[in-house]
């Protein structure tokens, strides 16, 4: 369980590609071993359910099997078992908002009819004008275009329109319909059942929509506030509190052993409301993960994320990167006003590497001192850049052709680890095509090239993932210290923090021990650089 005090690490399954070019579960259980070194406490699946991968398996066709691609139930119910031997927890990604178009229920609907019991688990409505050919209303989808689409009824004539917050491929669940409700609880039930140990939830905060579905002109990215105090009507409408507290009832009846982890880009006070003591037990700082790089900006979520979620009595969760944003070694690469929100191509400016990772590295060993819980998206432990020059044609993010090929989208944090320095797809699978390219220079950022390296990046993560249990940060308190503008320093317990994001080093603490620092230390902490320090002998 990720714990107030834990560490998970987020992983992608294997190739998405085609059969023939799928790393088995072998190669799913045989990386356990990695992250159990690295001292991580859980694991967070992103889907590996059936899906005709149109959007990286976020389009579910069926949410209570494993796609045939990866492995089978009994494969995966021998990664959860060797995971559970290693101290790893498993939480799997649960998609509530929509499914796949090929997923059965929705394949029933289009055939059985406007106002059919098919169709009221899905949002499908009449169209405006005399001859319902304009959409329902004004909502856009989150991958751009409209939120709807029109299907051809049964005559074989132009009929109702259904919602999709994303691609027409994900069609949104109606969770005002008792049938959808009961059955995604049979889904966490078979989960649990399994003995996985809990779920991210992905945009949870979309379930529920506004009656009547009203127009809406804005489009919504990002981390989304309200308007004069009221949310737009396709988010965090009060109708989903509902929903998870009849989750963390169900969840309850397992001895309490699993935990609901909310995907909500809201700010900390909205998202304070879904981890209340009778709903999730964590939500996503998506607030964190967006903040630059800068002292005032992360001092203030810093401030703001815990103050929230105190008020509830909730551990408050730090993230630096996810599957959705640009991995954070390249986008702390980027000084000024560079526009990063439609992805980055081999035609745009490109990020400063060095400066980047010495950035990424000094961001992590902020954020791992934190109280409250880290996730560390896969490859983050090896400081593995974005992929900024993939060719466009490799691009699969539905953004880039719903856009017009003007947004990029995610593809560029997406592309398969490298864990050996050579051989085919750098030791992620055996075949020499991955589903999206790996870079040439990835293998030098490998597992293998950085094992053992005391200066290296996956030995940074090694420390700063062991030093927080023996100095018991993640449930310690936070206290500021006086600090020049551009520098943070704090204590939790024993330990103090500095980070100099300024180019004038900070002078040492006086009679301080060195635990650890993202950057070699002289008579100061350099610039762009986080160490941790102890006015105790360290311990072993």
């Amino acid at each position: 369980m990720c714990s107030a005090d834990s560490t998970c690490s987020t992983s992608t399954p294997a190739d998405r590609a085609t059969p023939a070019t799928c790393a088995r579960s072998a190669s799913w259980t045989g990386r356990l071993g990695h992250l159990a070194d690295l001292g991580v406490d859980a694991l967070w699946l992103s889907p590996f359910y059936p899906s005709p991968q149109r959007d990286g398996g976020y389009d579910v066709a069926d949410y209570r099997a494993v796609d045939p691609r990866y492995d089978t139930l009994a494969d995966f119910d021998a990664l959860l078992a060797r995971a559970h031997a290693l101290g790893i927890r498993v939480i799997v990604d649960l998609v509530p908002n929509h499914c796949s178009s090929e997923h059965a229920a929705f394949r029933a609907a289009p055939a059985a009819g406007p106002g059919s019991a098919e169709r009221a688990l899905f949002h499908f409505r009449d169209g405006r004008g005399p001859d319902g050919s304009r959409p329902p209303n004004d909502w856009t989808s989150m991958f751009e275009g409209p939120a709807r689409t029109r299907v051809t009824e049964a005559d074989g004539r132009p009929g109702q329109w259904y919602l999709h917050l994303f691609d027409p491929s994900q069609p949104d669940w109606n969770w005002d319909d008792p049938a959808v409700r009961e059955d995604f609880e049979r889904t966490l039930r078979f989960w649990l059942d399994r003995d996985v140990d809990g779920f991210r939830v992905d945009v949870c905060d979309a379930l529920v929509k506004a009656p009547g579905l009203p127009d809406r002109p804005r489009p919504t990215h990002g981390v989304i506030e309200p308007v004069d105090g009221v949310m737009p009507p396709m988010r965090d409408q009060e109708g989903i509190h509902e929903i998870f507290r009849s989750w963390r009832r169900l969840l309850d009846t397992y001895d309490g052993r699993g935990i609901l982890c909310a995907g909500a880009w809201l700010p900390p006070e909205r998202a304070a409301r879904i981890i209340r003591s009778d709903e999730m037990h964590q939500a996503f700082n998506f607030p964190f993960l967006e903040t630059t790089w800068q002292a005032a900006d992360l001092r203030g979520v810093v401030d703001d994320s815990p103050a929230a979620n105190d008020a509830v009595g909730a551990p408050t969760t730090w993230v630096l990167s996810n599957h959705d944003v640009m991995r954070h070694a390249s986008r702390f690469g980027y000084d000024g006003a560079v526009e990063l929100e439609h992805g980055v191509g081999a035609d745009d400016p490109q990020p400063d590497r060095p400066l980047g990772l010495r950035r990424a590295r000094a961001a992590a060993a902020l954020m791992l001192a934190l109280p409250g819980s880290a996730y560390v998206y896969q490859g983050k432990e090896l400081g593995l850049p974005e992929a900024t020059e993939l060719p466009d044609e490799a691009r699969q993010d539905p953004v880039w052709e719903r856009s017009g090929h003007r947004i990029r989208g995610r593809d560029g944090c997406r592309v398969p680890l490298p864990w050996t320095e050579d051989g085919p797809a750098s030791g992620f699978s055996t075949a020499a095509d991955t589903w999206l390219p790996q870079p040439s220079d990835y293998g030098a950022c490998s597992v293998a090239a950085q094992r053992g390296r005391p200066d290296s990046t996956l030995e940074l993560y090694r420390t700063l993932l062991t030093l927080p249990r023996r100095y018991g940060l993640g449930e310690g308190t936070l206290r500021w210290m006086p600090s020049p503008p551009d520098v943070l320093r704090f204590t939790v317990g024993q330990v103090e923090v500095v980070t100099d994001f300024n180019a004038l080093p900070v002078p040492l603490p006086p009679d301080a021990h060195t635990l650890v620092a993202s950057e070699p230390l002289t008579t100061h902490v350099p610039a762009d650089t986080t160490a941790w320090f102890t006015r105790e002998a360290p311990t072993n």
